[in-house]
């Protein structure tokens, strides 16, 4: 998933930031466990939280999350 992402948000500079949660250390523990508890559910792995909601449970493919982030952009 990571390299889809990575593939595709320098295309959009600025307007998409990426931050990774890492479980292991226990910021990312932290944080996980936020999402998971706004879920209502333990959030998938991986995932894609766009804006704080989760937009992606599987790794989509790079055409998918490029038009979902376009329509983000153009939306604000």
């Amino acid at each position: 998933m990571a390299r889809v992402v990575e593939s595709v948000v320098p295309e959009f500079g600025e307007k998409v930031r990426v931050d990774i949660v890492y479980t292991k250390d226990l910021s990312g523990a932290m944080r996980y466990a936020d999402i998971s508890r706004r879920l209502g559910r333990p959030a998938p792995v991986p995932a894609i939280l766009v804006e704080d909601e989760l937009v992606f449970d599987r790794t989509p493919a790079a055409e998918e999350l490029r038009a979902h982030l376009m329509r983000i952009c153009e939306e604000k």
